[in-house]
Order: C-alpha cells, then sequence, then structure tokens
C-alpha cells in the first residue's frame, strides 16, 4: 500500500504536543455514588522517577516506567477504584475515585471515610512530597428541589459546622456543600448533591471543579506567609531610606557613609524581589484561578447560607489585597531607593566638579607662575647669550688689533652690544614661534 502523500508542509516540531494539550487531562467519569480521595502535594524536589515508584506499589502496576508519566497525566485503573495523577509545575494531585461506602451517604453524621479509602494501607502516608490539600468528596444522588431539606442533612453529615453551599449550573443541576473545616485525620470533607440520572461526565467536572477550586485557593494563599515574613523587612528598610535621604538633605553624613549605606539597602530589596518575585506572579495567576472557577461554578444562592462564590471573596479577597499591596510596595521602595541613589550621585558629581575647578585654578595659577619664571629665565637666558657673543667679539677685535688691524677692539665690543642684544632676542623669539606653530 503506497504510502498517502502530504497534502500540508511539514509539521512544527511542537504542533502535535500544542494541539493534545487540550486533551492532556480530561475529566474522569464518576458514577454515583461516589467516594472521591483527592490529595495534592509540593512536588519541589520530588522527581518523576520516585513518583513512579509509589504508584508501582498499587496492585498490578509494577511494570509501570517512568516513560508513562512524561505526559504529566496518568490513570490507573484498578481493582475496584480508579486513580489519576497529574503533576503540575509547583505539585501534584492524585484522584481516587470508588463507590461510597454504604455508611457514607446522607443519614449518617461525620461517616468514617478514611476507613474505607480503597488504596493499600499506609500507601497514601507514603506519596512523596508535602501535602497542602487533601479532600473527601462524597457524591450522593438525591433530590435538591426544594433545596432545604437536603442541606439540612448536609449539615447533619458535616456534624453540624458552619457550612456554605451553592446550587450549580444554570438549572441547578446539583448542590455542592462543606465546612472548610480540617479533620483530625486530615481532610477536609464536601459532599455533592446531584438528582438521579446525573451522568458521569457531569459528575466528573463537579468534582474536578470543586477540587480545583480549593487547590487554587490554598496556592494562592501561599503568598501570604511570605507577606507577614517580609514586613519587617519593609518597615526597616523604609525607616533607614527616610534616614539616609534626610541625611542627604541636612548634609550630615559623608558621601561614603550614605553610599555604603545605600548599597546595603539595595541589595537586601533585589534579593527580596528576586526570592518572592515569583510568588508574587504566582498567586496573582492562582487567584485568577479562582475567580475563572468559581464563575464557572455558576452558582445560585440558597437562602440563608452563603455561597463557595461569597466566601472566597470575602476571606481571599482580603488576602489578596494584602500581597499585592506588599508586591507594590516592595516595587516601590526598589523605585525610591533608585531615585535616592541618583540624589546621591548628583552630589557626588557636584561635589567632584567642583573639586576639579579648584584644581584647574590652582594649575592655571601654576601656570601663570611657571609663565613668569620662565619669562625671567629667558630674559636672563638672552642676556647670558648676549654676553657669550660679545666676549667673542671682543676676542675677535683683540686678535685682529694684534694682527695689525687699526681697531679698538672694547669700542667695537660695546658698540656691538645693541645689536647682538636685538639679534639674540629676534633669534630666541622665532624659535619660540617655531615650537608654538608645531604644537
Amino acid at each position: 500500500m503506497k504510502p498517502t502523500p502530504s497534502l500540508l508542509p511539514a509539521n512544527d516540531p511542537q504542533r502535535e504536543l500544542l494541539h493534545n494539550e487540550v486533551h492532556a487531562r480530561p475529566p474522569a467519569r464518576i458514577h454515583l455514588p461516589a467516594l472521591v480521595t483527592y490529595l495534592a502535594v509540593f512536588n519541589e524536589g520530588v522527581t518523576r522517577e520516585a513518583e513512579c515508584a509509589v504508584l508501582r506499589q498499587l496492585p498490578g502496576q509494577a511494570a509501570l516506567t517512568v516513560d508513562e508519566l512524561q505526559g504529566n497525566f496518568l490513570r490507573l485503573r484498578l481493582p475496584g477504584y480508579t486513580l489519576k495523577w497529574e503533576r503540575h509545575t509547583e505539585f501534584t494531585r492524585y484522584s481516587i475515585v470508588q463507590p461510597l461506602p454504604a455508611d457514607g451517604g446522607l443519614g449518617g453524621r461525620e461517616p468514617d471515610l478514611s476507613a474505607h479509602i480503597a488504596t493499600p494501607p499506609g500507601w497514601l502516608a507514603g506519596i512523596p512530597g508535602r501535602t497542602f490539600a487533601a479532600i473527601q468528596l462524597a457524591m450522593v444522588e438525591d433530590a435538591i428541589d426544594p433545596p432545604a431539606p437536603a442541606l439540612a442533612q448536609a449539615r447533619t453529615w458535616l456534624g453540624e459546622h458552619t457550612v456554605v453551599a451553592s446550587l450549580m449550573g444554570n438549572n441547578a443541576h446539583s448542590m455542592a456543600v462543606t465546612d472548610f473545616w480540617l479533620r483530625p485525620d486530615g481532610f477536609e470533607r464536601m459532599l455533592a448533591i446531584c438528582p438521579p440520572g446525573t451522568s458521569g461526565t457531569r459528575a466528573g467536572r463537579i468534582a474536578s471543579r470543586l477540587f480545583e477550586l480549593e487547590t487554587y485557593r490554598l496556592m494562592a494563599l501561599r503568598a501570604l506567609p511570605v507577606v507577614k515574613a517580609l514586613a519587617p523587612l519593609l518597615a526597616d528598610s523604609e525607616r533607614q531610606l527616610a534616614d539616609i535621604t534626610a541625611q542627604l538633605e541636612n548634609k550630615g553624613a559623608s558621601d561614603q557613609t550614605l553610599l555604603d549605606t545605600l548599597v546595603s539597602l539595595a541589595g537586601g530589596v533585589e534579593r527580596a524581589t528576586a526570592e518572592n518575585g515569583y510568588r508574587f506572579a504566582a498567586t496573582r495567576a492562582y487567584d485568577t484561578l479562582v475567580s475563572q472557577r468559581t464563575t464557572e461554578l455558576r452558582e445560585q444562592p440558597i437562602p440563608g447560607t452563603q455561597t463557595l462564590g461569597e466566601f472566597m471573596q470575602r476571606r481571599l479577597s482580603p488576602a489578596m489585597a494584602t500581597v499585592a499591596a506588599t508586591a507594590q510596595r516592595l516595587a516601590a521602595l526598589s523605585e525610591r531607593i533608585t531615585r535616592t541613589s541618583a540624589l546621591l550621585r548628583t552630589r557626588v558629581d557636584i561635589a567632584t566638579e567642583v573639586q576639579n575647578q579648584q584644581l584647574l585654578a590652582k594649575l592655571t595659577r601654576g601656570q601663570e607662575l611657571q609663565l613668569r619664571l620662565q619669562s625671567t629665565v629667558e630674559g636672563l637666558s638672552i642676556a647670558a647669550i648676549s654676553y657669550y657673543v660679545i666676549s667673542l667679539l671682543l676676542y675677535l677685535g683683540k686678535a685682529g688689533k694684534a694682527a695689525g688691524l687699526p681697531i679698538n677692539p672694547e669700542m667695537a665690543a660695546g658698540a656691538l652690544i645693541p645689536l647682538v642684544l636685538w639679534a639674540v632676542w629676534r633669534t630666541t623669539k622665532k624659535i619660540h614661534e617655531k615650537l608654538h606653530a608645531d604644537h
């Protein structure tokens, strides 16, 4: 069979990878009633090899290879349950879907769900990484119209804590209820009540949105401890900068002292910016995702109960505002240090210019003195040269007289003195003019 000729130009190397990204993490099909155990752990320093090793401990997975984890998504079908593994930039998620235990549905009070987790005993504790989110989501079928009876049963199921609840979807296709409490076993609990006949695909989307909402909420809050830790540094840095600015204004310290202090201050602020810039950017991104997932729930309120979106808005927004304010404060402090450095640099430049002017004035004065000395030396040189020339002429006249010439050497030498002085001065001047012309 002949190969089909290509109808298109050669593919970009990334085309297939980018195209298939839309299918990278398909939602699970969950058949109700179901228990979904969800765990999210930070994967900093955790390799795929380590995660593959723990997945191999599951029944029938001894032959699992690291290559199967390269796509960052894997669904394993195991005896009586399924497990989904997803690796993200900062964390890895594990979702275990199994039938809901008989005593785990509505009508019970805080049922012991942890005793029924389908994975081998101790397997969850062996997952590499640090836990930041652990949720047990019970998904049951029951009537939610009117919502009050179902909500009352949900409160009992959660242990009579204050709950938040929403009817989800434009047609109120399901109800989500939670209390955001961490139980002694480390899990928080959520309850999704769906009308009979809810499809597995819809149930999978409900679970995915609830897990993502809580995961991104917790990831967005990761910057809050950072902000609290930065507060003393920012306050101290702002005080130091104010002191430096005051000393600049009052000239209360030497430029070198101010420069050393300013360099140290700038180094601390830039280090804090470099260490926490990514965390602040990630927080903004996760906060945006929380807003998007909340919008996707298309919540409808239940009278007398906060919706999940309202709870998120009231609890998350102040923290996000604090993080944003701290990031802006850090950036503003860096800009102020830059401006203060410019002021100090201007002051140093002005001081240097004044010193240069004083040095030039001293050099000019020295050159004037040098010129005067040079003029004096030149005058003495002209006199000395003239003296030697006249002496030579005197000896020449004496020699002529001795030879019988009718001359008076002394009178002749005296008469030639003005001419010799002029000739020597003129010759010296021409030499100077030639030297200046060459330069």
